[in-house]
């Protein structure tokens, strides 16, 4: 093994009110640019109410609703985040208003408005915000799928053509034992530049071999990105106890560049959380 890291820590507290409204409030604690030391940011700060049986309201600095649909079906963050996150195309917290509302038992809808900064940064005073839609279909208990639409307005709104969107669709197959999913994104007028075009894809499954082990593979095709290149990731993981996971893997970076070869590292991951 080349060293040993501890890239992330999260300390957090919920607490219900009452029946229509609870709080949370989580820090997450991260090596700095440089590596050598953590910092602590607040990361959610919320107030939740449950306006209906069917519309949910978040107030305060809180989890937005980008990426959560492949995040939570990928399932591991502690080692690797989520498309969006890992290619910095969204933040995964940040301050403003989340609403979810459910249509149906097989159809919700969610929005959000934000600053857009994220929660490492204060609101600038330029005035943006970053505006979302959301809609999740639900095809029985195993078969889901999402669309959701991302906008960044430009500071000046006299041209509401140079708007930055994201369009994402995903869509995720479970049952007891398989996990498969896949998520593209497009993004056009990158940073509010009038044309310019960009295109993520992620797919990714796990198969639960065991009660204990499961085997995971992942791949995202970020040649169309800033990034220019295509990630892989395979490995297995093993559930110690509950709460403690730990994990071996393969991660391979190749640039898209022509005659590039992969740049693999082995890597041992562990999970622990109460």
């Amino acid at each position: 093994f080349k060293e040993f890291e501890i890239k992330r820590a999260y300390l957090g507290y919920s607490y219900t009110i009452d029946d229509r409204f609870s709080t949370k409030i989580t820090f997450d604690v991260g090596s700095n640019s440089a590596g050598s030391e953590y910092t602590a940011f607040l990361k959610i700060a919320s107030l939740k109410w449950k306006a209906s049986d069917n519309l949910t309201l978040n107030l305060g600095m809180v989890g937005t609703k980008n990426f959560k649909f492949m995040e939570k079906t990928w399932g591991k963050r502690y080692i690797e985040k989520s498309a969006q996150d890992k290619y910095k195309w969204a933040n995964s917290a940040d301050a403003g208003v989340t609403a979810d509302y459910k249509i149906s038992d097989n159809l919700s809808l969610d929005a959000q408005i934000l600053n857009g900064e994220g929660y490492k940064n204060v609101q600038s005073s330029n005035g943006l915000f970053r505006g979302g839609v959301g809609l999740t279909y639900s095809l029985g208990d195993n078969l889901k799928c999402r669309l959701h639409q991302d906008m960044i307005p430009r500071s000046s709104y006299d041209d509401m053509s140079v708007t930055q969107t994201i369009s994402t669709a995903a869509i995720a197959y479970s049952t007891e034992s398989l996990t498969i999913g896949a998520e593209g994104d497009m993004m056009k007028n990158v940073n509010n530049v009038k044309d310019t075009e960009q295109n993520l894809l992620s797919i990714y499954g796990s198969y639960n071999i065991s009660d204990n082990y499961t085997v995971f593979a992942r791949y995202d095709d970020a040649s169309e990105t800033d990034q220019e290149g295509s990630y892989t990731i395979y490995g297995i993981e093993r559930q110690m106890a509950k709460g403690v996971t730990v994990a071996i893997n393969m991660q391979s970076w190749t640039d898209a560049a022509e005659g590039s070869e992969a740049e693999s590292t082995l890597f041992l991951n562990l999970e622990y959380k109460f």
